[in-house]
C-alpha cells in the first residue's frame, strides 16, 4: 500500500457523513484538497455537489476510502464491493497521523475507562503547563483539532475506529484492558483484540507501548517495536494515600490510574505535582457519578456502564446496593456475580430484555421486574424504608446499551438523575 505523501495528488471517497465524516470534508476543504467524493446511505442532501453518482465506480476509481467509525461493513448492502477494496479503507485518525506532525500523540484504547483516562491525562498535562488537545471517540473528531507546535494530542480510539486504521503510530500508546464487548460488530474476540493492537503495530523503537500485563505475551509474540511498559498497579497504590480526590481514590480507578502514573513518570512529572494536580480533577458524567447524598443514601449514576464487565467496577466499589440493570445486553455477556452479590440488596430490571436479565440473575440475588426507570426509582424509595440499612447505594449501572428506551447512555443517565431528585423530595 502506497503511503500518503501528497494529498493533493490523490483521490478520496468519504463514506458516512456523521460528525466524523463531516470533519474529514471540512479538513479537505480547509487544506484545498479538491479530489474527493462523498457517500451516505441516508443523508443524500449534504455536500450534494460532491456526492458520488455511482458508488461502485467511485470505490474502484479512488485511491482511498475514508470510513466513518461505527459503520460495520459486514452489515452493509455493499459488503461485497467494499471487501474487494478493503486495502483502500482508512480512517480519519489515519489522515491525522499522516499530516505534518509538530506534536506528540497519546492514544488511549481499551474496553473500560478510555474516556475518563483521556480526561485525566489531559487534565494532568494541562495543569503541568503542557499545551494539550483532546479528541477522537471522546467527542471532537481529530481532524477538527488544530494542534500547535510542541503540543500534546490525547486521542481516545474505539475499536470501531481502529478496525480499519492502517497508519496510526502514537508516541505513547495505551491499551488499558480488554473484555467482551462489541462482539456483534467485530464478529469474534480475536478480531476485537486485533483492532485494539493496531495502536502498537506501526510504532518505532523510540515510541512507548503501555499495556496490561495479561496482554504482554501477545505483544511479544507479534515482535512489535515500541518500548514496552507494563504499569504496576501495586506501585501506584503505594503512593495513592497522597491523593485527596474522592472520585479518583475509588478502587475502580486504580488499574487505569497506574497507566497515568507511569505516563507521568516517562514525561518526568514528579509525584508531588502528579497528586497535587489530580486533586482538582472532576469525574465525567455518567461514570460512577455520585450526584446526590441524602440522609443515609448515596445516589450513583453509572449509565456509561454498557457491559457487565463495566458494571462490575461499580458493584465492587459499593455496599448495600439497590441496583437498576437492563437494556440491550452485549453479545455473549455473562452475569456471574460471585463475591459481588454480598454487596447487593436487590436488583430492579428495566428495558426490553428483562427475561434475559431474569435468567442471568434470578438464582443469585433478589430482583424485581420494574420495566422502566420511573418505576424503579419509586420502588427503591419504598424499599429503602423497608430494609432500612445504615448506608445505602442507589445505583444505575445498566450493564447494557440504552437504545431500547433511550437515544444514548447520556439521556438515560440524565433521566435517572431527574427522577431521583424529584422523588427524593417526596420520599425522603
Amino acid at each position: 500500500m502506497t503511503p500518503i505523501k501528497n494529498f493533493r495528488s490523490l483521490s478520496f471517497l468519504v463514506f458516512g457523513l456523521g460528525m466524523t465524516g463531516r470533519s474529514v470534508v471540512n479538513f479537505f476543504n480547509k487544506n484545498k484538497i479538491k479530489n474527493y467524493l462523498v457517500w451516505d446511505d441516508e443523508n443524500k442532501d449534504l455536500y450534494k455537489k460532491k456526492r458520488s453518482k455511482n458508488l461502485s465506480k467511485s470505490l474502484k476509481k479512488v485511491d482511498y476510502i475514508i470510513l466513518s467509525p461505527g459503520i460495520n461493513l459486514n452489515k452493509q448492502n455493499n459488503k461485497k464491493r467494499f471487501n474487494k477494496y478493503k486495502e483502500k479503507i482508512i480512517t480519519d485518525i489515519d489522515l491525522f497521523f499522516l499530516i505534518k506532525r509538530p506534536f506528540k500523540s497519546i492514544v488511549v484504547t481499551g474496553t473500560n475507562g478510555k474516556s475518563t483516562t483521556c480526561k485525566i491525562i489531559a487534565h494532568l498535562l494541562t495543569k503541568n503547563k503542557y499545551r494539550v488537545f483532546l479528541g477522537g471517540n471522546i467527542g471532537t473528531p481529530v481532524l477538527s483539532l488544530n494542534p500547535k507546535l510542541n503540543s500534546f494530542v490525547v486521542i481516545e480510539a474505539s475499536s470501531f475506529q481502529l478496525a480499519y486504521s492502517k497508519f496510526i503510530f502514537p508516541d505513547f500508546a495505551l491499551l488499558l484492558n480488554i473484555a467482551n464487548d462489541h462482539l456483534d460488530w467485530h464478529g469474534n474476540m480475536k478480531n476485537y483484540v486485533s483492532s485494539k493492537f493496531k495502536i502498537f503495530e506501526r510504532q518505532n523503537n523510540k515510541q512507548y507501548s503501555l499495556l496490561n500485563e495479561k496482554l504482554k505475551s501477545k505483544f511479544n509474540k507479534k515482535k512489535l517495536s515500541g518500548k514496552l511498559i507494563i504499569p504496576n498497579k501495586a506501585n501506584y497504590q503505594k503512593f495513592k494515600t497522597k491523593l485527596n480526590n474522592t472520585y479518583l481514590k475509588l478502587d475502580i480507578n486504580d488499574e487505569n490510574m497506574s497507566f497515568v502514573f507511569e505516563l507521568a513518570r516517562i514525561l518526568k512529572i514528579n509525584k508531588e505535582n502528579f497528586f497535587r494536580t489530580l486533586n482538582s480533577f472532576v469525574g465525567l458524567p455518567h461514570r460512577y457519578e455520585i450526584f446526590l447524598k441524602r440522609k443515609n443514601s448515596l445516589f450513583v449514576n453509572d449509565s456509561k456502564a454498557t457491559s457487565f464487565e463495566a458494571t462490575k467496577f461499580a458493584l465492587k466499589n459499593s455496599n448495600n446496593i439497590y441496583w437498576i440493570v437492563g437494556g440491550l445486553p452485549k453479545k455473549s455477556d455473562k452475569f456471574n456475580l460471585k463475591n459481588l452479590k454480598k454487596n447487593i440488596i436487590k436488583s430492579y430490571l428495566v428495558g426490553s430484555k428483562t427475561n434475559f436479565f431474569k435468567k442471568q440473575l434470578n438464582s443469585q440475588i433478589k430482583l424485581q421486574v420494574t420495566k422502566n426507570l420511573k418505576n424503579s426509582v419509586i420502588q427503591i424509595f419504598k424499599d429503602i424504608k423497608k430494609f432500612n440499612k445504615k448506608r445505602n447505594t442507589i445505583l444505575l449501572s445498566p450493564a447494557s446499551a440504552s437504545f431500547d428506551q433511550f437515544l444514548n447512555f447520556e439521556k438515560r443517565g440524565e433521566e435517572f438523575k431527574k427522577l431521583v431528585k424529584y422523588y427524593a423530595r417526596k420520599y425522603i
